[in-house]
C-alpha cells in the first residue's frame, strides 16, 4: 500500500518533532545516548537529501512532460486548421512518425538532413537578403559568400546550428525555441564575424552604431530577431522542409547529398583563396606562382567587388 503524501508528511513531521525535543533536552541524555541520537539524525538528513533530489527530478520530469504534451496537442490542433493562404505546417510529432515509418535516409537529425539544411539555408538566405535589399533600398546587391553560385555559408551555418540546437525542443513550447534561437544566433553571428576578421582581415557587418552591441559583431536588437527566427524556424519552416525532404527517394537522396557536398567544399576552398588574393592585391603583392596568377585572372578586383560589395579589409577601415 502506497501512503498518501499528506500521511508521509505527517509521519515525517512527528519524527522531526521528536528529534527537536531530544535536541532541546540533550543535556538529560548520557554521552552514549547523545551519540546514538546524532547518528540517527545524520542518517535521517542523508535520507531527506536523497528524497529531495528525487522530488526535484520528478518535478522536472512532470514540468517537461506537461509542457511537451500541451505543446504537441497545440501544434496538432494548429496543423489541422485551415490556412488562410498557405497551408498550415504539420506538427513536428507527425513528421517524426512519418520519418520513422518510412525509414527515410534523412530521418531524425542525422548528417544527411543537417547537410541538406545547411545547403538550402545557404541558398535561401541569399535570396531573402536580395529581396530585402531591393525592398529596403530599391536595388539588388549581391549577398553571396562564395564565388560560384548564390550561396552564403553564414546562412547555412545559422540554419544548421538553429536546427541542431532547437531540434530537441521541437515539441516543446515556443519559449524554449525563442531562448535557443536568441543564444544560438548571437553566438553564430559573433563567431562568423570574429573568424572572418581573424582569417581574412575583413568584415561584412558592423553594429557599432546600434545600441547594446558587443564589439560591433552582435547587438540586442538582432539577437531578439534571432529569437523570433528560432521559433519560426523550428515550428513553421522545419516541419515544412522535412515534408519536402521526405519526398526525396533514399537512393537518389544519398547520392545527391554527396555530390553537393563535394561541390560546396570545392566552392569554399576556391572562394577562400580568391578572397585571400584579393586582400593581398590590396597590399600591392603580385602573384608569386601559377595558382595566384590564375586567381588574379579569374577573380579580378572588379568581379570580387560585385560578389562581396560590403566586404571591407583592415586597410580600408584605416
Amino acid at each position: 500500500m502506497i501512503l498518501e503524501p499528506s500521511t508521509r508528511q505527517k509521519k515525517l513531521a512527528d519524527k522531526l518533532d521528536a528529534y527537536y525535543f531530544s535536541l532541546a533536552n540533550v543535556d538529560t541524555l548520557s554521552e552514549k545516548e547523545q551519540q546514538k541520537l546524532y547518528k540517527e539524525i545524520a542518517s535521517t538528513i542523508e535520507k531527506l537529501e536523497t528524497e529531495k533530489e528525487k522530488a526535484e527530478e520528478w518535478e522536472r520530469f512532470l514540468s517537461e512532460s506537461t509542457d511537451e504534451l500541451r505543446s504537441r496537442m497545440k501544434d496538432t490542433i494548429n496543423s489541422n486548421k485551415k490556412g488562410f493562404i498557405i497551408p498550415r505546417a504539420p506538427a513536428n510529432g507527425t513528421i517524426d512518425y512519418r520519418e520513422e515509418k518510412a525509414h527515410h535516409f534523412a530521418r531524425g537529425l542525422n548528417g544527411y538532413k543537417l547537410f541538406i539544411i545547411f545547403f538550402v539555408g545557404s541558398f535561401a538566405g541569399v535570396i531573402i537578403e536580395l529581396l530585402w535589399c531591393f525592398v529596403r533600398h530599391g536595388y539588388f546587391e549581391s549577398r553571396t559568400g562564395l564565388v560560384y553560385g548564390p550561396f552564403n555559408p553564414v546562412y547555412g551555418i545559422g540554419a544548421f546550428c538553429l536546427t541542431a540546437v532547437l531540434y530537441k525542443y521541437r515539441n516543446r513550447s515556443a519559449f524554449y525555441s525563442f531562448i535557443g534561437g536568441f543564444v544560438t544566433g548571437s553566438v553564430v553571428e559573433y563567431a562568423c564575424s570574429f573568424f572572418q576578421e581573424m582569417l581574412f582581415g575583413s568584415t561584412s557587418w558592423d553594429y557599432s552604431n546600434i545600441p547594446l552591441n558587443l564589439n560591433g559583431r552582435i547587438c540586442l536588437l538582432y539577437s531578439i530577431f534571432w529569437g523570433f527566427l528560432g521559433v519560426f524556424w523550428i515550428k513553421s519552416v522545419y516541419p515544412r522542409f522535412s515534408v519536402w525532404v521526405l519526398k526525396i527517394p533514399n537512393r537518389i537522396g544519398k547520392v545527391l547529398v554527396w555530390i553537393l557536398l563535394v561541390f560546396l567544399i570545392f566552392d569554399c576552398v576556391v572562394s577562400a583563396f580568391a578572397v585571400f588574393r584579393w586582400s593581398e592585391r590590396g597590399k600591392g603583392k603580385t602573384a608569386a606562382n601559377t595558382v595566384e596568377g590564375f586567381l588574379d585572372t579569374r577573380f579580378p578586383d572588379e568581379r570580387m567587388e560585385k560578389i562581396y560589395p560590403n566586404m571591407e579589409f583592415d586597410s580600408d577601415l584605416e
